[in-house]
C-alpha cells in the first residue's frame, strides 16, 4: 500500500533532514552570543505555539489524560539531556562528526528493545550493532593517553534519545501522539524555566570560562536583538520537521524512508564547509560508513523478519 507514497515520504524525510542541518549549523553559528537553554525555551514555545495552531486546524482531540505519568516525564527528561548533550557538542565538533555519532541511536534502541521491550535480536543483528560501535570507534580516533571525554557527547545524546524512543514505543500503546506531544513541551517548558531562575541571570557565569562553558551558563537575552530571529527559525524548523517526518512514517513504509534519514550526515557537510572551513578527514568518511551500513542491514533485518524496532519512530526528532 505504500507503493505510491515512498516517493513522497522519502522528500518529505530529506527536507526535515535539510532543516535540521539547517538549525544545527545556524546553532554552532550563534552559539558564542546565545545560551543553550534560553534557544531550548524559544525552540519549545514557539513549536508548541504551532502545535496548538496545528491541533486546531486539523480539528484533532487531544486527551490530557497520560496513562504513564512517571515514564512520561522520564521520556522529556531523557530527551532534554540527549540534546543538551548535543547541542554543546556543536560547539567544538564538525557538524558531519556530531550528526554521524549521532546515528548510533538505532543500535541503543535495538539494545534496549531487546532487554526492556523484550524483542528478539538475532547474532545478525548484533553482529551490526558491533559493526556499527567499531565505526564510532574510529570516528572517535581515541587515544586514550589524552583523549577527549567531551567527544562522547553525540554518543551520550543517542543513548539517551534511544532511552526515549523506547518508552515513547512501551507507552504509545495508550497514550495517542498529540497527548504524548503535549506533555512534552509542557514539561519542557517547565524545566526552562527552573534553569532560568537558578542560572536564567548568568549567575553561574565566570567570563574565564570557554565558549563552551559560557555557551551554558550565559545570561538569557543578553542578545536577544541578535538572536531572537534564529531562535524563532529554530522553533519553526522543528515544527515542520516533524510535521513532515509524522506524515512521512504515515504515508510511506517506515523501513524506506527511515534509510533517508542518513541524508542528515550529507546535509551537515554543507554548511560546515561553507561555514565553518569543515573537512572530514578519510578516517571520518570510514566510520560513518560502518554506522550508515550498520544501521541500513539493521533496518533490511527488521524488514525481512516483519520485527520492526529501529524503524517504527524518526532517528531524529
Amino acid at each position: 500500500m505504500y507503493a505510491n507514497n515512498n516517493s513522497k515520504g522519502i522528500v518529505l524525510i530529506i527536507i526535515a533532514m535539510t532543516l535540521f542541518a539547517m538549525q544545527d549549523s545556524l546553532i554552532k553559528f550563534i552559539f558564542e552570543k546565545a545560551a543553550l537553554y534560553e534557544i531550548f525555551f524559544g525552540r519549545y514555545f514557539v513549536a508548541a505555539i504551532l502545535l496548538f495552531f496545528f491541533i486546531k486546524y486539523k480539528n484533532e482531540k487531544v486527551s490530557l489524560k497520560t496513562y504513564y505519568p512517571i515514564l512520561t516525564f522520564v521520556r522529556v527528561i531523557l530527551h532534554f539531556l540527549a540534546f543538551s548533550a548535543f547541542f554543546i557538542s556543536l560547539t567544538y565538533m564538525p557538524l558531519a562528526t556530531a550528526n554521524a555519532l549521532f546515528f548510533s541511536c538505532p543500535f541503543f534502541v535495538s539494545i534496549f528493545a531487546k532487554f526492556f521491550l523484550k524483542e528478539f535480536i538475532g547474532i545478525r543483528r548484533w553482529s551490526a550493532i558491533a559493526f556499527g560501535f567499531m565505526g564510532v570507534y574510529i570516528v572517535l580516533n581515541p587515544n586514550f593517553e589524552n583523549f577527549e571525554y567531551r567527544n562522547l557527547l553525540p554518543v551520550l545524546c543517542a543513548f539517551f534519545y534511544a532511552a526515549s524512543m523506547t518508552i515513547t514505543k512501551y507507552t504509545s500503546d495508550k497514550d495517542g501522539v498529540y497527548t504524548q506531544l503535549f506533555y512534552f513541551y509542557l514539561i519542557a517548558i517547565i524545566l526552562c524555566v527552573i534553569i532560568y531562575i537558578f542560572m536564567g541571570s548568568g549567575q553561574l557565569n565566570n567570563s574565564n570560562f570557554d565558549p563552551t562553558t559560557q555557551f551554558i551558563f550565559r545570561e538569557w537575552f543578553s542578545n536577544i536583538e541578535y538572536t531572537w530571529k534564529f531562535i524563532l527559525f529554530f522553533g519553526f524548523a522543528a515544527s515542520i520537521a516533524f510535521v513532515c517526518i509524522f506524515s512521512a512514517y504515515i504515508v510511506a513504509s517506515p523501513s524506506v524512508v527511515s534509510l533517508f534519514e542518513y541524508s542528515l550526515i550529507i546535509m551537515s557537510m554543507i554548511p560546515g564547509y561553507f561555514l565553518f572551513n569543515e573537512i572530514p578527514s578519510l578516517r571520518t568518511f570510514l566510520g560513518v560508513a560502518c554506522i550508515i551500513a550498520a544501521g541500513i542491514y539493521i533496518y533490511v533485518r527488521e524488514k525481512a523478519r516483519d520485527q520492526y524496532i529501529a524503524t517504527e519512530t524518526p532517528v531524529r526528532r
